[in-house]
């Protein structure tokens, strides 16, 4: 295989909404569906629009790219690839769940065995990598999508090359996503996230952004799937502009050597410090216990369920919706199905995002969002 030299000729995509949606997906739009924006990646974004599917086809997936592990980060270290991982797993959420595209869906998750020749990796990122030599990113993700007949479009949160870094409380730095996510280690604190060198967000996603009615942040490695996404030029721009209501999906449990000890008030702190001008209005926090067995498996990994202090949060002027949203097995994860009843509810709620607006005054919030989008156009 060559290496990959980004240089592939790419499509020019018409600026219309929807234009760029998997065929599948263009006959199951319907005007008053809401037009929602997923930011994240990996298996929480993944819960996140296996339950948002059922109910909506304006879904755009924004995925971050600066992930440097496993199958993910040895394509882009031998062949210079972007990193295909988190893009796989949000085109497999959205894809149809019966025929054929069922069982290319199996096919994408197949994983070699660590110790063949193919070193572990999986077949989805080996054919992502495939398509993108014929065509680009943005051409492979969109020739997967119809072939998955996905309800919806995913979009890389950015097309250039970066490595995600931290600095410490103590000073050091740590660089790559992987070493980051693998440290374990509670102590010293990651103090500030950056990219280098710096990366400007796609298209594709700015204008996702500033059409959407919601965008949901979360859930997922708040400082290796989350905040990335902020760290790119245009994207904490959008955030501030767009009409849309912003909400925030907290984690059920925390990360041993990222959120030891974190609370919901805490994660969302943190997550205010890379936001810009833009504010979250809502967040969705666990409130179910989490059942024992669980609780002691996580435990042994430093993992512990995440306090839902909200009254700390309606002191700063967040509002939440809790209740139960895990799935109650291991791996712990949202369930999608009540996750996006929540969503869709505060969605449809009677008061708009932030602006104090009634429904009746829908009209003037639309005329706002074309102004904008028009901007940025």
């Amino acid at each position: 295989m060559m290496r990959y030299d980004g240089k592939a000729p790419r499509a020019v995509w018409p600026k219309r909404s929807g234009a760029w949606l998997s065929p599948s997906a263009h006959y199951r739009l319907r005007p008053e569906d809401p037009k929602v924006v997923v930011l994240g990646g990996g298996s929480g974004s993944s819960a996140v629009l296996q339950g948002l599917k059922r109910h909506t086809a304006q879904i755009t997936a924004i995925v971050t790219m600066f992930d440097s592990g496993g199958s993910s980060g040895l394509l882009r270290e031998e062949f210079g690839f972007p990193p295909f991982g988190d893009l796989r797993q949000c085109l497999m959420a959205l894809s149809e769940e019966f025929g054929p595209a069922a069982t290319l869906q199996s096919l994408l998750g197949f994983r070699f065995d660590e110790d063949s020749s193919l070193h572990g990796h999986n077949l989805g990122n080996l054919m992502l990598a495939a398509l993108t030599s014929l065509y680009d990113v943005e051409g492979a993700i969109d020739q997967l999508s119809r072939a998955l007949r996905v309800r919806g479009r995913v979009a890389p949160v950015s097309l250039d090359p970066a490595d995600l870094g931290a600095e410490l409380e103590d000073g050091a730095f740590l660089r790559g996503e992987a070493v980051i996510d693998l440290r374990g280690s509670p102590r010293p604190r990651i103090a500030r996230l950056f990219l280098d060198p710096a990366a400007k967000a796609n298209p594709r996603a700015v204008q996702a952004i500033l059409e959407a009615d919601a965008v949901i942040l979360g859930p997922g490695d708040l400082f290796t799937s989350i905040i990335p996404n902020l760290l790119v030029d245009g994207i904490p721009q959008a955030l501030s502009r767009t009409p849309a209501r912003l909400i925030y999906v907290c984690n059920l449990m925390t990360k041993p050597g990222e959120t030891d000890d974190f609370t919901a008030s805490d994660f969302l702190g943190a997550l205010n410090c890379y936001l810009g001008d833009a504010s979250i209005q809502w967040a969705i926090v666990n409130t179910a216990p989490v059942p024992r067995a669980i609780r002691e498996v996580y435990a042994r990994q430093g993992a512990f369920p995440v306090e839902a202090d909200v009254e700390r949060l309606a002191r700063h002027g967040i509002k939440s919706r809790v209740g139960a949203f895990a799935n109650g097995q291991i791996p712990l994860r949202h369930d999608p199905e009540p996750l996006a009843e929540v969503i869709l509810s505060l969605i449809d709620s009677e008061w708009l995002p932030g602006d104090g607006l009634l429904l009746s005054e829908m009209q003037q919030v639309r005329d706002l969002r074309e102004a904008v989008v028009g901007y940025w156009s």
